[in-house]
């Protein structure tokens, strides 16, 4: 791999106006696609499979008309009066009838007689009740609770509810200027006298992004590198490169929605990989470029062996990443793949992007690759045993090696401590930022309605088998009756039967909200106690609805983490072998990571989910951050691993002993890893900085797993461990070590190329 890799480098290098250029077409024809055949990214978090969605199999096939719960179009504005007044006031009722005149002029908003006041749907509501009551001879007062469970209107008559379903066929068929003219009104109707929100799965679109998470990584990146190369030039080279990598995976995802449904955070995590990785993969390689320089003059040939060694090490690390991203399949979630997948092609355009674009550029600037110095730069001999921070650092850590590791292990272990708690769900208005209309409206409806009212389930009962059709309706109240009277449950009623009387949908209102614990064990209450109603009314019962689908998500995604970290954790330690020849240096390394990714799912935890310090409102973890968190980190702690311990087992087996080579290769690797640690912290942070809470988990989730991984595990606990295994570290069985093939990830085999002219003899065929 090293010599193939030389002869790219050399190639890009010499060939620079071909390569630009060729990029230059790649960007262009792949945003071409992606602006005219790319599609709305939608969020639809389904499993096939799970119970919720058999049951909304079922619910479809008794009533045809049902929609998808995740493609159902839906808008709710909530209108309260203030403390003490009532909606039906005159003032008030004037206000909302003006809301409504201008929400039916919203385009495709559909059907205007959806748009009814609060007040006199209730009316209407209660009256419509009664009278099916007074026709089945059912008690006025079930009825009248009945009527109050679905009633747009609070009992006080102080919040109400405008509902209706946009007249499109999905939700990403929502135009932007829907949405935009439905805040209009609202922000209109929204004065001192009334207090309107609106929400609804129709008005989630995609989160507002801007550039200035992306700015701020790069501004504090471009710093790190000015800092690490004495050069505004070369600490230009990677930010360019990382930002061509990330334009080509971004406008690749776009592309591809005309063939795949991608959700919205997909280009988020793609955008925050690439542009980490990116910069990091050509630091790397341009920090190596600039070490051979000063053993030749023949840049060509530097760059080549730049490629060539640094280069290595580069597709082995931007491998890992890949490899984790794309394993994430194995669990089977289609959504959780689709991300997997845009993220893993985000990082290989980072991974080409450094290995081919980077030398052609550094073949155009020539010997101004390092102009604009602000600091003389002090070469260091690779040769010379010099003494540099990352020397007296690993000396430090060699003094005490058993303190250093109780240290780490001890901060990790009570870090991780929260992680027991994890309690995962997926995104709800409930969950939504603070200050959003969506999370207004969320707790303006839990105020005034109870948290249940957004928490609903649909009971499907399919009663075809039921031997007397007659029976039906009576087995459905059974249903309906056992419901209510379980706990947790505000209301249970049948809502709907179809026209042959063979289904019935029952509505179940829980008197917690869709992301409490509670709800979830009132779902699994029901289920329990489903195959016993079975048997007593002979009918076939299922439960559905968003919240039921979304709870079963979050549980597969909960269960299906142990598993995947079993399969990461397993194939670093297979990848780790092939590269170090080892087998308790790969034992170490994959320990550590176990470590710092329980410690940050405890940190998260910790922060996000129990609100510690009052950073953010506490709430569940989104369902797939664990399991994205730990496919990402693995790569990233991979990245680090290799460029230090390489550096080491290439000192032990040039005959430095087990604890020089721990100098060694902390003389060489300490430097680039720290620069390239503080940049994927400082572009994962700025991530913080979003108003989203799902992009602000992700962010401090990933920096916070960067800033554990990189400087307590591969800068404390890895040197402390090294140095109290001495020369086991390296040991290999020889039986181990026939099958295993080499991957030179280090570039050994270009050791001898000292010179262009050496290089071209061994490398260019004669003749």
């Amino acid at each position: 791999m090293a010599h193939a890799l030389y002869r790219l480098g050399r190639l890009a290098h010499r060939r620079w106006p071909v390569f630009i250029v060729g990029w230059l077409i790649v960007l262009i024809g792949i945003g071409a696609a992606a602006g005219t055949l790319s599609k709305p990214l939608s969020d639809k978090f389904t499993i096939p499979g799970i119970e919720s969605e058999q049951a909304q199999e079922l619910q479809q096939e008794l009533f045809p008309s049902t929609q998808d719960a995740f493609d159902q179009a839906t808008g709710t504005v909530v209108i309260q009066a203030p403390e003490g007044e009532k909606l039906s006031d005159p003032t008030h009722a004037k206000a909302v009838e003006t809301l409504l005149a201008d929400l039916r002029e919203v385009p495709q908003a559909g059907d205007p007689e959806q748009f009814v006041s609060p007040v006199a749907a209730a009316q209407g509501i209660e009256q419509q009740y009664l009278e099916q009551a007074k026709a089945n001879g059912q008690p006025e007062a079930v009825a009248q609770a009945n009527a109050a469970a679905v009633s747009p209107l609070t009992e006080d008559g102080r919040t109400g509810l405008v509902q209706w379903t946009f007249d499109v066929d999905t939700v990403t068929d929502v135009e932007q200027s829907t949405r935009d003219a439905v805040h209009e009104a609202v922000d209109a109707a929204d004065t001192e006298d009334l207090t309107v929100e609106v929400t609804g799965t129709g008005m989630q679109g995609m989160p507002e992004m801007g550039m200035t998470s992306e700015l701020i990584g790069v501004a504090v990146a471009l710093v790190v590198l000015v800092l690490t190369f004495g050069s505004l030039v070369a600490a230009g080279l990677p930010i360019l490169t990382a930002l061509v990598g990330v334009g080509i995976g971004i406008t690749g995802i776009t592309a591809s929605t005309a063939v795949f449904d991608l959700g919205t955070t997909t280009p988020i995590l793609a955008s925050m990989l690439g542009l980490a990785v990116g910069i990091d993969y050509a630091l790397f390689i341009l920090s190596r470029f600039r070490t051979e320089l000063r053993h030749t003059s023949d840049r060509e040939h530097a760059i080549g062996l730049a490629v060539g060694r640094a280069g290595s090490a580069v597709v082995f690390a931007g491998l890992t990443v890949i490899i984790a991203l794309v394993a994430l399949a194995v669990v089977n979630i289609p959504f959780l793949t689709a991300m997997g997948l845009a993220a893993a092609g985000t990082v290989l355009a980072a991974v080409l992007v450094a290995l081919t674009l980077l030398p052609a550029i550094l073949g155009a600037l020539g010997t101004r690759a390092f102009a604009g110095q602000i600091r003389k730069d002090k070469a260091i001999d690779e040769g010379q045993h010099v003494d540099n921070g990352g020397t007296r650092w690993a000396r430090a850590i060699g003094a005490h090696p058993v303190v250093a590791v109780l240290v780490a292990v001890l901060a990790l272990g009570a870090l991780a401590i929260p992680a027991k708690d994890l309690h995962l769900a997926l995104p709800s208005d409930s969950t939504a930022a603070a200050g959003t209309s969506q999370r207004d409206a969320a707790d303006l409806i839990a105020d005034g309605f109870g948290p249940g009212q957004e928490a609903r389930m649909i009971v499907v009962v399919d009663g075809r088998d039921i031997e007397d059709p007659r029976q039906a309706p009576a087995a459905y109240g059974e249903v309906a009756e056992w419901l209510g009277g379980l706990d947790g449950v505000a209301n249970a009623q049948v809502v709907g039967m179809n026209e042959e009387g063979t289904g019935a949908q029952l509505m179940v209102t829980p008197t917690t909200g869709a992301v409490d614990p509670a709800t979830e064990d009132l779902l699994h209450t029901i289920r329990d106690g489903i195959p016993a109603q079975e048997d007593s009314t002979g009918t076939t019962i299922g439960v559905t609805g968003l919240t039921a689908i979304q709870t079963d998500v979050s549980e597969k995604l909960q269960d299906a983490l142990v598993p995947y970290l079993a399969v990461v954790v397993g194939l670093a330690f297979v990848l780790l072998m092939l590269v170090f020849r080892s087998i308790l240096v790969p034992l170490t390394a994959t320990l550590g990571f176990v470590l710092s990714t329980l410690a940050t799912i405890g940190a998260t935890v910790a922060i996000f989910q129990e609100g510690a310090f009052g950073l953010v409102d506490g709430a569940p973890l989104v369902s797939f951050l664990p399991i994205l968190m730990i496919g990402i980190v693995f790569g990233l702690a991979m990245d680090y691993q290799v460029f230090l311990v390489t550096r080491m087992r290439e000192a032990y087996i040039h005959g430095d002993t087990a604890r020089e080579a721990v100098v060694d290769g902390f003389r060489h690797g300490a430097r680039v890893v720290t620069a390239a640690a503080l940049i994927m912290i400082s572009v994962f942070a700025a991530f913080m900085l979003q108003g989203d809470n799902l992009i602000k988990s992700m962010g401090f989730a990933l920096a916070v797993a960067v800033l554990l991984d990189a400087f307590v595990v591969r800068m404390v606990l890895i040197p402390a461990l090294m140095y109290l295994l001495g020369d086991r570290a390296w040991a290999m069985p020889r039986w181990l070590d026939r099958i295993l093939p080499n991957v030179d990830v280090e570039g050994e085999a270009l050791t001898k190329h000292t010179s262009a002219s050496d290089a071209q003899e061994e490398l260019v065929p004669a003749g």
